[in-house]
């Protein structure tokens, strides 16, 4: 891993646009709005009159997608999907969409989250003669839908999600209809756009801005959406759970731009600021961010305390998540790559330095040093979200809990750890008021182990992908 940051497993898009002439190359420009989702593969299926056709392949969307392949992709209805493995190896295998065939033709299915009983339900359909091809839970989704599909595709998707467990955000092609759902608790977000001559689902509204679609609505916990021809049905399948939106989304995940659940996450993210600047009245001379995520907490705090805010690192966005470091000097010289103080902003003064995580606390010890040796004379370290100090198991990518940082240390150890002058988590509270709700409608478990519903004691590799659809070879 890069840099010391929790991930997100996947991004999922969906449009229904019968006739639309460069559907595929709206579904390139989606999925390049959720790019910061995942950047190990990228996926499109489509389905033409009923034909299936797809391409998915390692790398970023751009580097996927060639004009060719797109003009290759058009139909009435296609969904995408970018990921980062969180079950399952980094294999073009794993990458989705998973298209597989029944009897009476192909479903295509995209899967943001992460279910907890997988591996059970994968060994009983193995005992019972069914054959998986990757290492990931969505096939076990996959499988269970085609295996009903006799009682009918609505039926068929209620019989299988009501057996899954854990976190899902789904976006469905069959019978060229479009059908998006959301797990029971909300723990993944979907929403719902509307587009000239037909919808739009994605995991985040600034998708939705990208293709031209108005927002209409988020997908709300136990929905079911089957778009087509009559437009948009709404089926609640499971109106039982607490809702418990994951916390990361407004704290790293979204894109500042976006809006989950009514609320903006950039204002989420600046009043974050403003609670932290209630907590922690500390005496400094600047206030900066470590970009890009900490910028909209910086900003509320420097508002809320008067204290200037500047630019105190300057990022290459040339550098992605998946640099490679093989050893612990290439890891020093990476993090000096990506993050280079700006030290006319910072010399002989007293830094406020603003993150909305600190996970292992290896990247931010490592920042605290270029600050000082820039000529900082001191630096305070303020941190938008509380410690992490439980795993997540519903399509975060986190650490086992002995390596997280918040788990086996003091936030003093922390302190002396990453060289701060002063280091202040915001509280669990004070982070509930920032995104406008309570611990009722949220997941904040990684904060306080309080878990939605039953995790696994032991998590597991998954595997599966079998297909009579078409897949586009890039010739």
């Amino acid at each position: 891993m890069f840099d010391d940051k929790l991930r997100e497993e996947c991004g999922v898009l969906g449009i229904y646009s019968p006739e639309n002439e460069v559907l595929a190359q709206m579904m390139g420009f989606g999925l390049v709005a959720l790019q910061h989702r995942g950047q190990e593969s990228a996926g499109i299926a489509t389905s033409n009159k009923g034909t299936m056709n797809y391409y998915k392949d390692m790398g970023l969307v751009q580097d996927v997608f060639t004009n060719k392949i797109l003009e290759r992709l058009q139909g009435d209805v296609s969904i995408g999907h970018v990921r980062y493995s969180t079950t399952g190896e980094s294999y073009v295998s794993n990458a989705q969409p998973l298209v597989v065939n029944y009897k009476g033709g192909s479903i295509a299915l995209a899967h943001n989250g992460n279910l907890v009983n997988a591996d059970k339900i994968r060994e009983r359909l193995e005992d019972e003669g069914s054959i998986f091809q990757t290492s990931i839970d969505s096939e076990v989704i996959a499988n269970l839908i085609a295996r009903n599909y006799s009682h009918g595709f609505k039926d068929a998707i209620k019989e299988a999600i009501s057996e899954i467990k854990g976190a899902f955000a789904l976006t469905i092609i069959c019978e060229n209809k479009l059908i998006g759902v959301r797990d029971p608790n909300g723990l993944r977000p979907l929403c719902l756009g509307k587009l000239d001559g037909g919808f739009v689902l994605a995991s985040e509204s600034c998708a939705l801005d990208v293709v031209g679609a108005e927002f209409i609505r988020d997908i709300e916990k136990g929905e079911m959406v089957i778009i087509d021809d009559e437009g948009v049905e709404s089926i609640i399948y499971d109106d039982t759970k607490r809702k418990s939106h994951c916390i990361f989304e407004y704290v790293y995940f979204a894109r500042p731009d976006s809006k989950m659940d009514g609320e903006s996450v950039y204002i989420t993210r600046r009043d974050a600021g403003r609670e932290l600047a209630k907590e922690f009245k500390i005496d400094a001379d600047v206030v900066i961010a470590v970009p890009d995520s900490g910028i909209d907490a910086a900003i509320g705090y420097a508002e809320a305390s008067g204290i200037p805010y500047g630019v105190g690192l300057i990022k290459n966005k040339y550098i992605g998540r998946t640099f490679i470091q093989p050893d612990q000097k290439s890891r020093e010289l990476a993090v000096r790559l990506k993050l280079n103080p700006l030290t006319e902003n910072i010399k002989d003064k007293r830094v406020i330095m603003i993150d909305d995580s600190i996970v292992r606390g290896t990247t931010s010890k490592k920042i605290v040093s270029s600050l000082r040796k820039a000529g900082a004379k001191e630096v305070h370290v303020l941190v938008s979200s509380p410690p992490v100090v439980h795993s997540c198991y519903f399509g975060i990518d986190t650490p086992e809990r002995k390596e997280l940082v918040g788990a086996v240390k003091s936030v003093e150890e922390i302190r002396q750890m990453i060289g701060a002058d002063s280091l202040g988590y915001i509280s669990v509270e004070g982070l509930m008021r920032s995104v406008h709700k309570t611990s009722d409608n949220l997941c904040v478990a990684c904060f306080n182990g309080d878990y939605p519903l039953e995790v696994p004691k032991s998590a597991s590799k998954f595997m599966f992908e079998t297909n009579k659809a078409v897949e586009i070879k890039n010739t």
